[in-house]
């Protein structure tokens, strides 16, 4: 007799549930095994990324499977707001979305859609077929399967600043994430996250999203910006990835063993 699976807590429910900020980190090597590593470590939560990462379906699903059964939130950014894509990545069992690039009603809307079923969206209905209801073993996955699924949405460009308290409205937007790094591009002062007009974008979306009693998370790897953000009322944040840490640390060994030349560079042999 097959087993009964109850789905996984989402994302949205960690939050509601936390008595702290979630604490996070990005996982961009596309490495089940440092995926796994990352899922040990006592973090609250992890972004697994394929906007930005050598991440496929295959290698997402793999990342899942390493992540799963550990004290963690495993959310994961496709690569672009796409509803076929959407799909497949449900499909696969993702339960907590990062939708990037949300600039408007419309485009926060069309993410929610792809994550439900007609008549409240669009996603097609392969369920039987996938391991998001794990083959039909989780029983009415079907008229159950929005609440298995959270969706944050990315505000990472001036257009969606201006349009934050409309796209918090948007009814499935379960919380919105903060890009300083695109919205820096976005102001012309690209590479410069530590902007004052950065950080009182970003400060003014943390101030709205709790007038709408939604989350809000941010991206901050310097640690005195990150606190920053936290007593201003960031409900999640990223604070490293596991490919800055390895470059990070490699490069400290190299420092620490490795003797420079006059000419600067490395001695060896």
């Amino acid at each position: 007799m097959p087993l009964r699976i109850e789905p996984d807590k989402t994302f949205r429910d960690a939050l509601a549930a936390a008595d702290r900020p979630l604490a996070g980190m990005w996982v961009c090597s596309g490495s089940p095994l440092i995926a796994e590593l990352c899922a040990g470590s006592g973090l609250d939560w992890l972004l697994l990324d394929a906007e930005h990462s050598p991440n496929g379906l295959e290698s997402i699903l793999a990342q899942l499977q390493a992540t799963h059964g550990y004290p963690v939130q495993a959310v994961v950014r496709p690569p672009v707001n796409d509803t076929v894509l959407i799909k497949q990545y449900l499909d696969l069992g993702v339960q907590n979305l990062l939708i990037p690039m949300v600039n408007s009603v419309p485009e926060a809307e069309s993410a929610v859609a792809a994550t439900r079923y007609p008549p409240h969206g669009v996603r097609g209905v392969g369920s039987a077929l996938a391991r998001a209801a794990r083959w039909n073993r989780i029983p009415d996955y079907l008229a159950r399967a929005s609440e298995t699924i959270s969706v944050t949405v990315q505000i990472e460009t001036t257009t969606a600043v201006e349009a934050v308290e409309a796209i918090l409205a948007v009814d499935g937007v379960d919380a919105i994430f903060l890009g300083p790094s695109d919205l820096a591009a976005s102001m012309g002062v690209l590479g410069q996250q530590e902007h004052p007009e950065v950080r009182a974008a970003v400060e003014h979306c943390l101030g709205a999203a709790k007038a709408a009693g939604k989350p809000a998370g941010v991206n901050a790897f310097n640690p005195d910006t990150a606190r920053s953000y936290l007593d201003n009322g960031a409900n999640f944040i990223l604070v490293g990835a596991d490919v800055a840490l390895l470059a990070r640390g490699s490069e400290a060994l190299a420092a620490q063993f490795i003797r420079s030349s006059d000419d600067g560079s490395p001695a060896s042999y």
